[in-house]
């Protein structure tokens, strides 16, 4: 089944932070059922891929307090399948660390890297568009990135421009990259067609990535390329900023198959279906009075009832009740810190 010289890393390792308190250190997003489906979004991801790349070419890469929920959550997966990040130091390190062991594996492997955490709508789009990505990185020497036409001014996500070459293909030279603009900004890029949102999803041939690697952290790569890689002596970076944004050979692949990042709660809300007041509830029981542009996500037990809120989070889980406004992420980071400080790791 499939091309056994293409392979696919899922990036599993974050803490989820923006989604508390219903992801925790101890459970993160990656590993919950956002969306009442019986799956988590690790396994959602997981199926998604199975259906375009050899499952024994998939693997998981994770922070080391992970691995028994990736075990079991993907029992299907070897051991061998699971690479395990014993720091935390973000996706650059750890990309490094996967890429030396798949090419000591396959040196003639086409890789896909995704992110565990998004939603697809439209599944036949995404395989044809994944395909296509691969056959495309397997012979180009291009890293790929790729990209999805903005339907709205959204400073949550990264924009990519690309060179205005006046072609329609779907391969299309890297300009500039730009981190979660300020509205004015966004709003000028989702008018622009130069734009597109990075969906953190990348395409590369094996020997492409390993040599943007030595070219631009080559004092990473002897601590990552060994038996025993020393994670704590990384940088803490992104492959956005360590790799991509320093290349010359990166191609953005423009892509329609309903995608979203589901990054924040604010996100999760533009994703979800809503009622007629344009609230969003999730697996609860609610009754809503002059409400509307809210959240509500309750324990199975529990009722909200609420009453004159607009655009806000309600969010309980375990010992944690949350009312804040939905839009405003630096906040949730904050009252995390400040719980944390106050309470130590009792509420995180």
């Amino acid at each position: 089944m499939g091309n056994k010289n293409f392979y696919c890393i899922i990036m599993a390792g974050g803490m989820g932070r923006r989604f508390w308190p219903y992801s925790r250190k101890n459970l993160p997003k990656q590993f919950l059922d956002f969306f009442g489906c019986g799956e988590t979004l690790l396994r959602q991801t997981y199926n998604r891929y199975k259906k375009i790349i050899p499952p024994e070419n998939i693997f998981v890469t994770t922070y080391c307090d992970y691995k028994d929920l990736v075990c079991e959550q993907l029992p299907e997966l070897d051991p061998s399948q699971i690479f395990i990040e014993e720091e935390r130091r973000n996706t650059a390190p750890s990309l490094a660390h996967a890429s030396h062991l798949i090419h000591k594996m396959n040196p003639n492997a086409t890789i896909v890297i995704s992110p565990s955490d998004q939603l697809i709508l439209k599944m036949d789009e995404f395989e044809r568009s994944i395909l296509e990505g691969l056959e495309f990185a397997s012979t180009s020497g291009k890293l790929v990135n790729l990209g999805i036409k903005p339907t709205r001014p959204d400073t949550n996500y990264g924009y990519i421009q690309i060179e205005d070459d006046g072609s329609e293909g779907i391969f299309h030279k890297v300009k500039t990259f730009v981190e979660k603009p300020e509205a004015d900004f966004a709003e000028v890029f989702v008018q622009s067609n130069e734009f597109f949102w990075n969906s953190g999803i990348f395409i590369w041939h094996i020997d492409t990535i390993l040599k943007a690697f030595h070219i631009n952290m080559s004092e990473i790569c002897p601590k990552l390329e060994s038996e025993s890689p020393d994670f704590s002596s990384c940088p803490n970076i992104s492959i956005d900023s360590s790799i991509m944004e320093k290349s010359d050979n990166v191609y953005l692949q423009v892509c329609h198959f309903g995608w979203a990042d589901i990054g924040s709660w604010e996100s999760l809300y533009d994703a979800l279906p809503k009622d007629k007041e344009k609230n969003v509830i999730i697996n609860s029981n609610t009754m809503l009075y002059n409400s509307e542009n809210n959240i509500v996500l309750m324990p199975e037990d529990k009722l909200a009832v609420i009453d004159g809120l607009e655009g806000y989070l309600v969010a309980e889980h375990e010992n944690v009740l949350l009312i804040c406004k939905k839009d405003d992420q630096k906040a949730i980071r904050k009252y995390v810190n400040d719980v944390e400080m106050k309470f130590g790791e009792k509420y995180s």
